[in-house]
């Protein structure tokens, strides 16, 4: 009778201290943690005498578990090894979240060799751990290796904790590899076309004279690299215009990195922009990779400009004649291809002659400049942004606000508007906060913008003939806004007959011809 086939016992002492120190420097051999964890693998096999080793994630559309890294296993043998949760060893791991350390694994009647990888006669030790964050497992590592002593196997167990926990902290992120990539890039795909459509030069609000030029110079340099400062008072939606420029552009489906010159410190500054590389300063523990970078082959944006440190202005003129830079505290040049938006509130050619500002640098920013007007002088598009505010945040807040009073509309064209639009969408936002009918009322808006003369009474403090006309003359003098005085056309849209609304004009001392020259 044939004598049944064993692997040989496992008898080599195992140095978890050198174990775990290989893990660590093979984490950090790359940023890419699939390649981390193969190399793991390979340092398990190389140190323990493991044989088979795989990473298994539950999809969390099927609940299936799945092998998604694998070492000793071929392709066909890992697309085999599928399980549900609770089903075999693993997933009884997966399920109760309870580690299996498993001397001779061969007859353990869990073990379903689904992969086909092992042969029947095949004994082995086998030790699975849950992978989990937060109390949440999403996953398990398993490896096998050839019977040895009890112990050893102990201390396989405390070598893989280990690096479950090292996994953990990354893998969340980066689970369900061929499956979440697919998702990723579709979810990236949806968020380009977002962005795109909202940023479209035809998106934006404004159609005075000012506007319309504005659109024109967008369109003008979108397509090319030129760089751009965008000018203009706080609050004008210099942020939106560089967003414009990126998402009309060719490099519309690379990154677009936002950073504030004036937001960062000017000790942080430069690592922010350029990265730094490990042990460049007492905290730098690793290599970061700065806003540049990561703006390769798309656009970044510097808002701000003008409070950047005179020292980086030296860094940056070289970036945009060069294209080139080191890190903080390397010694490689890093190449790239990135175009630079930039803006600023400031006047930048007092900065240069005061020597605040280098001039070569304004010279090579100031290629194509765009000036945003504030937005009181284009009184015209007030209303076309507060109505398109309004419908925003009666929507965010559930309420069903369809209008803004005539004596509110008078408040909001007569305001000089210190804080252009992003002042007025505050005060659109807080209005609608307050408003508890389907009208915005001057007494909805700010006190920056009350005016006694035009200030609405108090609802209260009104009889309700009283309210019934103000309701009346709000919606006669909206209709007649509409048609520049036209009683006949504003009849049909009150859908009331001309002699009627005539006799309300009468009534509530109305004067229509001041709405023909309006529009």
């Amino acid at each position: 009778m044939a004598k049944k086939k064993t692997s040989p016992p496992d008898t080599r002492p195992i140095q978890t201290g050198s174990i775990l120190d290989s893990i660590s420097k093979a984490f950090l051999a790359s940023v890419d943690l699939k390649d981390n964890i193969e190399r793991t693998l390979d340092v398990l096999a190389t140190h323990m005498g493991m044989r088979r080793g795989t990473i298994t994630l539950v999809d969390p559309q099927t609940g299936d578990i799945r092998i998604q890294v694998a070492h000793g296993l071929t392709d066909e043998e890992k697309g085999r090894g599928r399980y549900r949760i609770g089903e075999g060893i693993t997933g009884r791991v997966i399920e109760t979240g309870v580690p299996a350390i498993l001397s001779n694994a061969r007859n353990h009647p869990d073990f379903l060799n689904r992969t086909g990888s092992r042969i029947e006669s095949d004994d082995f030790a086998f030790v699975c751990i849950p992978l989990k964050i937060d109390n949440e497992i999403f996953g398990a590592i398993s490896i096998d290796r050839p019977l040895g002593k009890e112990a050893s196997v102990q201390e396989d167990a405390k070598v893989l904790s280990f690096v479950s926990l090292l996994i953990s902290q990354e893998i969340k992120l980066l689970k369900h590899f061929d499956d979440q990539n697919i998702a990723l890039r579709s979810e990236n795909e949806k968020l380009k076309e977002e962005l795109t459509r909202k940023y479209n030069i035809t998106n934006m609000i404004g159609s005075s004279a000012q506007m319309q030029h504005l659109y024109e110079q967008i369109s003008q340099v979108a397509k090319s690299n030129a760089a751009v400062l965008i000018r203009g008072e706080s609050g004008t939606g210099k942020e939106l215009v560089a967003n414009a420029t990126h998402y009309n552009s060719d490099r519309a489906e690379h990154p677009f990195i936002r950073i504030n010159c004036g937001a960062i410190p000017e000790s942080l500054i430069e690592s922010e922009l350029f990265g730094y590389e490990k042990g460049a300063f007492t905290d730098a523990s690793g290599t970061k990779i700065g806003k540049f970078e990561l703006a390769n082959n798309g656009t970044i944006f510097l808002d701000e400009i003008g409070d950047l440190p005179l020292k980086l202005q030296v860094k940056l003129l070289r970036v945009l004649q060069e294209k080139e830079f080191e890190r903080v505290g390397g010694v490689t040049t890093i190449k790239i291809n990135v175009r630079i938006i930039t803006a600023t509130n400031r006047d930048l050619e007092k900065e240069v002659a005061e020597k605040h500002f280098r001039e070569d640098l304004y010279y090579r920013l100031n290629v194509f400049p765009i000036f945003l007007p504030p937005l009181r002088d284009r009184k015209s598009d007030i209303m076309l942004l507060a109505d398109y505010f309004l419908e925003n945040f009666s929507k965010e807040n559930g309420k069903k606000i369809k209008r803004i009073s005539s004596l509110a509309i008078d408040l909001l064209s007569s305001y000089h508007w210190p804080g252009n639009v992003r002042e007025l969408e505050n005060c659109i936002e807080r209005a609608v906060l307050i408003c508890k009918t389907d009208t915005v009322q001057a007494n909805h808006l700010p006190p920056s913008l009350q005016r006694i003369d035009t200030s609405d009474p108090p609802p209260e403090s009104l009889s309700l003939d009283d309210l019934v006309n103000n309701y009346e003359r709000e919606l006669i003098i909206d209709a007649l806004k509409k048609v520049r005085g036209n009683k006949s056309k504003a009849a049909k849209i009150l859908q009331s007959t001309e002699r009627i609304l005539g006799y309300k004009i009468e009534k509530l001392d109305i004067d229509f011809r001041r709405f023909k020259s309006q529009g």
